[in-house]
């Protein structure tokens, strides 16, 4: 649960771990979570313990590697590439957060960093903790099957109660097109700022809008070297492709029919956002967190800790600030487009949806002031929305684990993803094509094969991918049966392969 006090349970097992002289490594998804949780370490054992993620300079890990290795840092604290660190005496690995998707590594090496610590802590012969107010299907599979203890926290911490949720049947409701905020929402967000109360308005979408349309001929700007449109930044002045990274400037012409000022973005960004929630609330101080507007992980954490301290009445944010954030005057949230993760044929994406909402809503009410979570929807009977409206977590999960049993879908089945990319798009298909046709050492072990198929984003940095998808039952040895598979052919020159085992992402 939201707001329970996971966090103060596995510092004792920290403390505990510490006290026998061995080492503890707690892993974190976010970068911005590390600053709030230092200084409550730091508090807690009167020391500040290790830090290892992206932020951290390469003489400080060159350091802290060197420490790990002597036994002199006793407590790291860090993203998931830290589970790599040479442990001289490893007893707890705490896994924070274990639901959240950047835990699994989608380039270079592939790899959860959740499965991974559970690996590790059996290799070092130490224990593994994963907290989650949302937890994985997996995770939860596990619980139940008897392989890990399930350790429930049922009530919030202190005099804090779970925030009241409730649908705004945006249906019914009648906006400009260029606004996204209804009625309803904006008088709570007015009544909260008038009691000196901070309201939270979520987007899960980055920059200014995500489509720059051309109004004369219908043209989508599109990136150069990916198939995928380009988003608005205005901050920023550009659009930029959030496949690749590449940007160039909001153009005044139209690229394909040449008519100028005709150029429109479509659809919200946070950026969007704040400018109408500066149109309506004047006298509001604003702040907008997304990872795209801060030059460094120190400058977004700076922000959270001027927020948390009352620094700001309105925040918009992406996903970032579903994190374990904690903001004592926050008793509103609302989400603009609760429907935005229920798209796309993702197999998590009802899972995600409410494992979103539910870590989003939970930002309120944190303190003794009660909360308030308002869900803008077009769905409001959809069966992931009924969920997150009634809170009953464990029918949920249990729905959702039911569907997918049927479907013989992680957790209750095996899947690779195969992914192929070359600049020759004919090349992938065809070498594709025949691994579809040699799939004899899957169909041994009762593997099927699906594809070859374009990925959903068909071309990223100019290199063509394509998708096949392997499943299997769940006790099946399919890493041999993929490498006997895989082994039949020799790749071509400028052909890639990755084997992504429990693809995460279907992208």
């Amino acid at each position: 649960m939201t707001g329970s006090g996971k966090t103060e349970v596995y510092l004792e097992a920290v403390a505990e771990c510490l006290k026998q002289g061995r080492q503890a490594l707690v892993l974190l998804p976010e970068i911005a979570l590390t600053a709030e949780f230092l200084t409550r370490v730091e508090a807690r054992f009167g020391a500040r313990p290790a830090e290892w993620h992206s932020g951290v300079t390469m003489t400080e890990r060159r350091r802290l590697w060197r420490m790990v290795g002597q036994g002199g840092a006793q407590m790291v604290v860090g993203a998931r590439s830290a589970l790599f660190l040479p442990f001289r005496e490893l007893g707890l690995i705490v896994v924070d957060e274990e639901h959240d998707t950047s835990y699994k590594q989608e380039d270079g090496v592939l790899y959860h960093a959740r499965d991974m610590a559970v690996l590790r802590a059996a290799l070092a012969g130490c224990q593994v903790v994963l907290a989650s107010a949302t937890p994985s299907l997996e995770s939860w599979a596990n619980a139940q099957a008897g392989k890990y203890g399930r350790l429930d926290l049922g009530a919030r911490f202190g005099v804090a109660e779970l925030p009241d949720m409730r649908a705004i049947d945006m249906r019914g409701q009648s906006l400009a097109n260029d606004r996204w905020i209804s009625e309803p929402l904006a008088q709570a967000v007015a009544a909260r700022v008038a009691f000196g109360e901070q309201a939270m308005l979520f987007l899960n979408r980055r920059g200014y809008a995500p489509v720059t349309v051309c109004r004369a001929c219908g043209h989508q700007v599109g990136c150069d070297d990916c198939d995928a449109r380009m988003v608005e930044h205005r901050f920023l002045k550009r659009l930029v492709c959030h496949q690749c990274g590449a940007t160039k400037p909001i153009p005044t012409v139209c690229p394909a029919c040449g008519v100028a000022g005709r150029m429109a973005p479509v659809g919200p960004g946070v950026e969007r956002l704040a400018e109408e929630v500066t149109a309506r609330f004047p006298q509001a101080r604003l702040a907008v967190l997304s990872s795209d507007l801060f030059g460094s992980a120190r400058a977004l954490k700076e922000q959270i800790g001027v927020i948390a301290a009352g620094g700001a009445d309105i925040i918009i944010g992406t996903q970032i600030v579903a994190k374990g954030h904690n903001f004592p005057l926050l008793t509103l949230v609302g989400v603009i487009d609760a429907d935005l993760g229920l798209q796309g044929s993702d197999l998590r994406a009802a899972e995600r949806t409410f494992q979103l909402m539910r870590q989003v809503a939970g930002r309120a009410g944190r303190a003794e002031k009660p909360g308030l979570a308002l869900l803008q929807t077009h769905q409001p009977e959809h069966p992931v929305i009924r969920a997150i409206l009634g809170g009953d977590e464990e029918a949920f999960w249990s729905a959702e684990a039911e569907e997918r049993r049927v479907s013989g879908v992680p957790p209750y089945g095996r899947m690779a993803g195969i992914i192929l990319s070359s600049p020759d798009v004919a090349l992938a298909f065809d070498f594709g094509g025949e691994l579809a046709r040699r799939d004899a050492p899957l169909r041994r072990i009762g593997a099927q094969v699906f594809g070859p198929a374009p990925a959903p984003i068909a071309r990223v940095r100019g290199r063509h991918r394509v998708r096949l998808l392997v499943k299997a039952e769940k006790g099946v040895p399919l890493q041999a049966a993929l490498a006997e598979w895989l082994g039949q052919l020799k790749l071509p020159a400028n052909l890639r392969l990755a084997v992504d085992i429990d693809p995460q992402s279907f992208l």
